[in-house]
């Protein structure tokens, strides 16, 4: 797998009240490579949000690099080029719904990309194939449920042929089951070789990423495969973040002496290590 997204250092400061400085971002040191699921978590204002919309140059560095397929997002002449190669979704599905049919709203990217007609259609036909809402695609977006429409939204980036997906806690605005068809949608979509960027507060959902990325107060504290993030559990609960049921009740369970092996993060895997 080559590098996609290589961050150097990167800062990010806002202007606050009364002109003082307001810190989102320090040092921030991360790379990732092509075909890698990467989840992001942390609290609120732990920066998340704020690093995701550099992946794709909607705000700039105020300090060190973010490059994507080597093009520094803070050169004006690379902007589109980057915005091509990362798609970003975002919380709110009916945000970023721009038409009154499906298919419309799908080809709605590629046409201001000045994309041959013959060629949208194509597209549109294989991104809603993709997100399995070709069933959909003359309906109108406001009748279908929250986890259809941010599935559509998915369908509207992929139709711009992006290599990387980033998406803002797609599912934060969604049931449990609008969550699953969209985590399901990604994790298909990144098994077809899409890199994935995945911020999110449902430690459920982290757990479907290769890496798992922890962030508190603008940093990156922690990194690693969920299976050794979510081991640890007292460090993550100081921070505020929650873990997998399964990992916090092993955990739970290895302080009354029981031996459990580390790792268990799954409702599955805890099932397996009490009734071997």
């Amino acid at each position: 797998m080559g590098e996609l997204i290589k961050i150097e250092n990167l800062r990010h400061t806002y202007p606050g009240y009364e002109g003082q400085e307001v810190i989102a971002l320090t040092d921030i040191n991360l790379t990732i490579n092509q075909g890698e699921f990467v989840a992001v978590i942390g609290t609120n204002g732990s920066g998340k949000s704020t690093l995701a919309k550099h992946l794709n140059a909607l705000i700039l560095p105020t300090g060190g690099k973010c490059l994507v397929a080597g093009m520094d997002t803070s050169d004006p002449a690379k902007v589109w080029d980057i915005r091509q190669q990362v798609g970003m979704v975002f919380q709110n599905p009916d945000n970023q719904i721009v038409a009154a049919i499906v298919e419309e709203d799908v080809a709605f990217g590629p046409e201001n990309l000045g994309v041959e007609p013959h060629e949208i259609s194509r597209r549109v036909t294989e991104a809603l194939a993709l997100v399995n809402m070709e069933e959909y695609r003359h309906h109108a977006p406001h009748l279908l449920s929250g986890g259809q429409k941010q599935r559509v939204a998915i369908a509207g980036v992929l139709a711009m042929r992006p290599k990387c997906l980033v998406l803002d806690e797609p599912t934060a605005m969604l049931d449990p089951r609008g969550r699953k068809e969209v985590l399901d949608t990604v994790r298909r979509l990144n098994q077809e070789g899409i890199t994935v960027v995945y911020i999110t507060h449902f430690m459920e959902e982290a757990v479907a990423a290769h890496r798992v990325v922890v962030m508190e107060q603008g940093s990156i504290v922690m990194q690693g495969p969920p299976a050794e993030v979510f081991s640890q559990v007292a460090r993550l609960k100081t921070m505020g973040l929650d873990v997998p049921a399964a990992a916090e009740i092993a955990d739970y369970l290895r302080g009354y002496g029981l031996k459990l092996e580390t790792g268990i993060i799954s409702d599955e895997q805890l099932v397996v290590a009490l009734c071997p």
